[in-house]
């Protein structure tokens, strides 16, 4: 089933159907294929300029490239619940430094996390809904700078990453767009 677009856009006259009539991805869809005609191959390379990845929450509201000043182009950008490094964020960063040649780790967590109100009992509940308990770990938190400290550990320790000296944690602040770095000593 379809899931309804939740915020409608005004219709503009002779625009097609109505935007209440499409759903999120099909939107999503048209929005590529105005994109597509309008775009010329910028002739890149996959190799980061900047030689940098950023590791940061998927939080919807944060534009990092508008927030740190990039272009397309200038880094890798691995995003997942949390902005936690997980063996998947160890995979990619990997891949980023020995095939790709990054050689610098941002990582950026924020204020107003949702991972601050859960807790592994979330997936029990998951458990109890469908029968199997997820395979991953929730790693929710309480404290936002100490789990920066724990994620920066986690890339300065990983055997699997070369370049380990020039990894800086920050938290963002959702209210100001601010970073603020976090020490790596407690």
């Amino acid at each position: 089933m379809a899931m309804p677009i939740s915020t409608p856009h005004p219709q503009t006259p002779g625009s097609g159907p109505a935007d209440t009539d499409l759903t999120v991805t099909d939107r999503l869809v048209q929005a590529n294929a105005k994109y597509a005609d309008a775009f010329k191959d910028p002739g890149m390379d996959a190799r980061p300029v900047l030689k940098v990845a950023v590791v940061a929450c998927m939080d919807a509201r944060i534009d990092l490239h508008a927030a740190l000043g990039l272009e397309l182009g200038d880094c890798h950008t691995i995003r997942n619940a949390g902005g936690v490094v997980t063996d998947d964020i160890i995979r990619s960063l990997t891949i980023s430094q020995r095939a790709l040649g990054t050689r610098s780790v941002v990582l950026i967590h924020h204020t107003g996390c949702g991972l601050l109100d859960l807790t592994e009992d979330f997936r029990h509940e998951i458990e109890a809904e469908v029968g199997q308990r997820p395979a991953w770990a929730v790693e929710a938190f309480k404290d936002l700078d100490q789990d920066v400290r724990q994620s920066m550990q986690r890339v300065r320790t990983s055997p699997f990453l070369p370049h380990r000296d020039d990894v800086r944690g920050f938290v963002f602040d959702v209210t100001t767009g601010l970073l603020r770095e976090i020490d790596p000593r407690p």
